[in-house]
C-alpha cells in the first residue's frame, strides 16, 4: 500500500510537470503569435528577423540568453517563433485528421458490411503509402509554406484515429443503450453522434496528445529539407542553419533548438500515457 501511494504520487508529479511544460510552451507560442501579428500589422521587420551583423555568433549572455546566429538574430526570440509554428502545425493538422478519422471510424464501426469494407480498404490504401513521401508530395503540389504542411500531414495521419474509433464503435453498436435507441426509432445519425460518440470521445483526446508531437516532428523534418515554412524561424529551419556552423564551435543554436523539440515531444508523450491510463475503460477495469 505504501509503495502504491508513492507510485501514485510520482505519477501525479510527472503529470503536473508535463502540464507545466506544455503551459510554458503555450505561453511562448501565444507571445510569439502576438509579436508576429503586431509586426505584420505595422508592416515592420519583426525583432526575431532583424539582422545585426555586428553581433554575429555571440555566445549566450545577459543580452542574448541563447546567443545569436550567423546574421546576429536573437536565438531565443526565434525559438519562441518556432514554438508558435509548432503549435499551429500540431493544432491545425489535428483539426483536419481527427474529425476525418472519427467520422470514417464511426461509419465503418456502426454500419459494418460494405461501408466497413470501404473504410477498411481506404485505411489500408493510405497506410500502404510511404507517409513522409506522401506529405512531401502534397506540400510540393500545394506550394512551399505552412498550407502544404497542414494539408499534407492532416490528410495522411488520420488512419490510426479511424482504426481506433472503428474498433471501439464495433464494441458499442450491440450494447443495450444502442439497441434501446434503435427500438425507440432514433435515426442512425442521432445514435452515432449523440449516443455512441460521447462514449468514445476519450479516444479523440488521447489521439490528439499522440498526434501533436508527431505532426511537429514531421514539420521539423520537412522544413529541415527546405520544403516547409519559408521566411519564418521554424525549428527545422533553425537546425538546418545551425548544423553548418557546428564545426566552428557555434553550438548554442543547435543545442537549444534540439532541447526545445525534445522537451515538447517528451511532455506530450508522457501526457498521452497518463491520459490513456485515466480515460481508457479497459485500463481502468484492470486497475
Amino acid at each position: 500500500m505504501k509503495f502504491s501511494g508513492t507510485r501514485e504520487g510520482g505519477v501525479r508529479f510527472s503529470t503536473g510537470l508535463c502540464l507545466l511544460t506544455l503551459a510554458v510552451y503555450a505561453a511562448a507560442a501565444l507571445f510569439g503569435e502576438v509579436q508576429y501579428r503586431v509586426a505584420r500589422h505595422r508592416d515592420v521587420t519583426p525583432a526575431y528577423n532583424v539582422v545585426d551583423t555586428a553581433h554575429r555568433y555571440e555566445a549566450p549572455s545577459a543580452a542574448h540568453w541563447m546567443g545569436t546566429d550567423n546574421l546576429g538574430r536573437d536565438v531565443a526570440l526565434r525559438l519562441v517563433q518556432g514554438a508558435r509554428i509548432a503549435f499551429h502545425v500540431g493544432i491545425i493538422t489535428s483539426l483536419i485528421a481527427i474529425p476525418f478519422g472519427v467520422l470514417l471510424g464511426l461509419l465503418g464501426g456502426y454500419f459494418g458490411g460494405r461501408v466497413d469494407s470501404a473504410v477498411v480498404w481506404l485505411c489500408a490504401t493510405v497506410a500502404s503509402m510511404p507517409g513522409l513521401l506522401f506529405v512531401l508530395a502534397i506540400s510540393l503540389v500545394v506550394g512551399r509554406g505552412l498550407l502544404g504542411i497542414y494539408l499534407g500531414i492532416g490528410f495522411t495521419t488520420w488512419v490510426g484515429t479511424c482504426r481506433t474509433i472503428r474498433a471501439e464503435v464495433m464494441k458499442h453498436r450491440f450494447r443495450a443503450y444502442v439497441q434501446a435507441a434503435r427500438v425507440l426509432g432514433y435515426s442512425h445519425a442521432r445514435i452515432m453522434f449523440r449516443h455512441v460518440l460521447p462514449n468514445v470521445a476519450h479516444i479523440m483526446l488521447i489521439q490528439f496528445s499522440i498526434r501533436f508531437p508527431s505532426a511537429v516532428s514531421t514539420e521539423v523534418f520537412i522544413s529541415f529539407l527546405g520544403i516547409g515554412v519559408q521566411g519564418e524561424p521554424s525549428w527545422g529551419v533553425m537546425i538546418n542553419n545551425a548544423r553548418i556552423r557546428l564545426w566552428q564551435g557555434v553550438w548554442w543554436e543547435m543545442t537549444f533548438t534540439t532541447a526545445a523539440i525534445f522537451a515538447l515531444v517528451l511532455a506530450f508523450n508522457q501526457l498521452a500515457d497518463r491520459l490513456r491510463d485515466r480515460l481508457d475503460p479497459a485500463l481502468r477495469g484492470e486497475r
